[in-house]
């Protein structure tokens, strides 16, 4: 880990003031100050308690309401305090969805590119590495805007294919096996063949019928999948191929609605367990399966309180962290809903992974907790729009900025990986955030010209910080 000397961080106040202190080490006020009203941070709601490393928030860049339409998709990392440690755009990326933190410490990346001609954006995978901001590997996949994927090695992509209407004799909705480097579907498992089409279920059976919008590997014969259009979770037995169990009905909106990113625990006595955020609900909601019923056993949040929700994971402390996408914010709450860790990353969150814990982190169940019942959302700051503009201005300045430097937490301090050299995102028709139309620049273009006294003193601080960490601090 690197750490930064004293005369950096004054050689850069000189240079860039706003921007160190949007984004300043550990131990410094702009840092530790986690109140709503902190000027530092204008992202930062409720902050009862810091969060264990850093967590990285999908933002799909689309903005609803006044001053409306597609802004820049981006990944956010986030400090314990919510502070911004990187961002990373990538070009020709449209819609970012799913991220997951592997045990090698880098992420596996799903996204949709723009494709010329306004043809339908293909499935774009990749490999992150968040502390130099190198892609490992990336491979376009061809499908349609596939919204989640699980990386099985690192050759085999679990893949959860929506929209699988082009270039075929109907609707080809499946999970499948993609093998990169072969680019060869292995394995794979059609909705058709389990579901009838002439039932009345789901979307359109000609465009959108699943919308199956998750998939996630719960071991090496079991997939859980999340067909959205159906309103259902369903568990598939990869050996079989049989559908295990169900849970949620078709076009019934008691159970779920149009959910996303379910995950499957099991309690400390292996009752099956299901956390899901009910999108269209309003709420996040965990289910247990006892004698081969569904049973709620929990639910937080309402249509005062949420908007849109669509993700949802359990933490090892027993808090639920919550991607609370059309508010544009991810929280930390507690099984009686009491938020204690809320950070706004305007606009339109998608996915959520607090990084320390891996992907789709298994906290305990509510069960055993002993907290079952209906929670009531309380202690949010709940910002208004004019604050989340304040957030958005933040976001774009810490980009402006490229290696100030490590803070501490695991991530590089307004580093802006991937974007084109003009500093732009790279997305076709796609605006962005900032007043002039276009991402601000990156290097040392977007600080104008440096003062020679600067200049001087910047020399002597890397000089400084050379001899720093030889002395082995």
């Amino acid at each position: 880990m690197r750490h930064r000397p004293v005369l950096v961080v004054l050689c850069c106040l000189c240079v860039a003031a706003p921007v160190v202190a949007a984004t300043a080490p550990p131990g410094s006020a702009a840092a530790t100050s986690a109140a709503p009203d902190d000027p530092a941070n204008p992202c930062v709601g409720t902050m009862s308690s810091p969060a264990e490393g850093i967590t990285v928030v999908s933002v799909q860049g689309m903005r609803f309401g006044d001053d409306g339409g597609k802004r820049t998709a981006r990944l956010v990392a986030l400090g314990p305090r919510g502070q911004i440690e990187w961002v990373h755009q990538r070009d020709g990326v449209t819609w970012s969805y799913d991220v997951d933190p592997l045990e090698d410490g880098t992420l596996f990346v799903t996204a949709t590119q723009s494709r010329p001609g306004d043809k339908p954006g293909q499935t774009l995978f990749y490999k992150l590495d968040p502390e130099t901001g190198e892609t490992v590997w990336s491979e376009t996949a061809p499908f349609v805007d596939t919204h989640d994927a699980d990386l099985l090695s690192d050759e085999e992509i679990l893949v959860a294919n929506m929209r699988a209407t082009q270039n075929v004799s109907g609707n080809r909705d499946r999970l499948l096996v993609y093998n990169r480097t072969s680019d060869e579907i292995t394995w794979q498992w059609q909705f058709r063949d389990h579901y009838d089409r002439d039932a009345d279920i789901g979307g359109n059976y000609s465009h959108d019928w699943t919308h199956v919008n998750d998939v996630d590997a719960v071991n090496d014969t079991h997939y859980l999948a999340s067909p959205r259009n159906f309103d259902m979770v369903v568990m598939v037995n990869r050996t079989s191929g049989e559908v295990e169990w169900e849970l949620g009905e078709p076009n019934s909106d008691d159970v779920m609605l149009k959910q996303h990113n379910p995950v499957y625990y099991e309690s400390e006595n292996g009752t099956p367990t299901v956390l899901v955020a009910d999108s269209e609900n309003n709420r996040v909601v965990e289910y247990a399966r006892r004698d081969g019923d569904w049973e709620r056993t929990w639910r937080v949040g309402n249509r005062s309180s949420l908007s849109w929700p669509r993700d949802a994971d359990r933490l090892p402390n027993g808090n639920t962290l919550v991607g609370d996408s059309s508010n544009n914010r991810v929280l930390e709450v507690t099984p009686e809903g009491e938020v204690v860790w809320e950070v706004y990353t305007p606009w339109l969150v998608y996915d959520v992974e607090r990084v320390e814990y891996g992907d789709e982190a298994g906290g305990p169940t509510i069960a055993d907790q002993n907290a079952t019942g209906n929670a009531t959302l309380h202690g949010d700051a709940d910002f208004d729009a004019t604050r989340q503009e304040e957030c958005v201005a933040h976001i774009e300045n810490a980009t402006a900025f490229e290696d100030l430097g490590d803070d501490g937490d695991g991530g590089i301090v307004g580093d802006l990986f991937g974007g084109n050299d003009d500093g732009s995102d790279g997305t076709d028709g796609a605006g962005d955030d900032s007043e002039d139309g276009s991402d601000s620049g990156v290097g040392s273009d977007a600080l104008g010209p440096v003062p020679f006294v600067g200049a001087v003193l910047a020399i002597l601080a890397v000089a400084a910080g050379i001899a720093y960490r030889r002395r082995g601090a």
